[in-house]
């Protein structure tokens, strides 16, 4: 009989791309100095403006096209070969999917996707071809389409989800999150007693003793964990 796989379930925020390339919106240099974050992330900042946001999300989609998954990433599938492995992330790029992570949850939105405004259920992958919306872009039965993107004011419909996953996880970690942006920064009340909890960041907010802090980026300390979490499986 096959033994069963313990449950890897990681909680990815920006320093997770960070090293792909892809601007971290609350560092120094972020996106938010450069952009006031209401105006181009938020429900009112859209109806005020909505080709504004328009037009961010079209700059963020190229900037994500030049981007390519570091080790980091990498690492995380390597680690599917010894555990039921899946991620929950804050990111909207697709880095996670593109390195080839079989289990990956947007608690935030996806970048590459837009929905229908009258009917949120119709959600469309963009392509390189078409990577640019407006307010005057429509989908195929006429309704104007909105970045798939969860907008500060907005709920996070995934959050459920994601709590169902870290309920489970036999081992839990955190990767490239500040631990101050909630709901997601909530997740870590939710790990079972005893689970052992792993976060990897170059600087590390305060955590609980419990925690095992890797003082890293991204693909340096993934591939510290996975040394910590196979020696004993290979």
């Amino acid at each position: 009989m096959i033994a069963k796989k313990p449950k890897l379930v990681i909680s990815t925020g920006a320093g997770m791309s960070a090293e792909s390339g892809i601007s971290t919106f609350r560092d120094s240099g972020g996106l938010w100095e450069k952009y006031p974050v209401m105006d181009v992330a938020s429900a009112d900042g859209f109806e005020r403006n909505p080709a504004l946001v328009h037009r961010f999300y079209n700059d963020r989609r190229k900037d994500l096209l030049k981007a390519q998954p570091n080790d980091g990433h990498r690492g995380l599938v390597e680690l599917e070969k010894w555990f039921d492995t899946y991620i929950i992330t804050q990111n909207v790029d697709d880095l996670h999917e593109r390195a080839g992570s079989s289990n990956t949850l947007h608690l935030h939105g996806e970048l590459m996707k837009v929905r229908s405004m009258t009917h949120p259920e119709r959600v469309y992958t963009l392509d390189i071809d078409h990577l640019e919306t407006s307010p005057d872009t429509r989908d195929e039965y006429g309704d104007p389409v909105r970045p798939h993107i969860v907008f500060f004011q907005e709920p996070v419909p995934n959050i459920e989800k994601a709590i169902e996953l870290v309920e489970q996880a036999d081992i839990f970690v955190v990767i490239g999150t500040s631990l101050n942006v909630y709901p997601a920064a909530g997740l870590l009340h939710y790990v079972r007693r005893g689970v052992p909890v792993y976060y990897i960041d170059p600087h590390p907010a305060t955590v609980p003793q419990s925690v095992t802090v890797i003082k890293a980026g991204a693909s340096e300390g993934v591939r510290i964990l996975t040394e910590m979490l196979t020696k004993d499986r290979k």
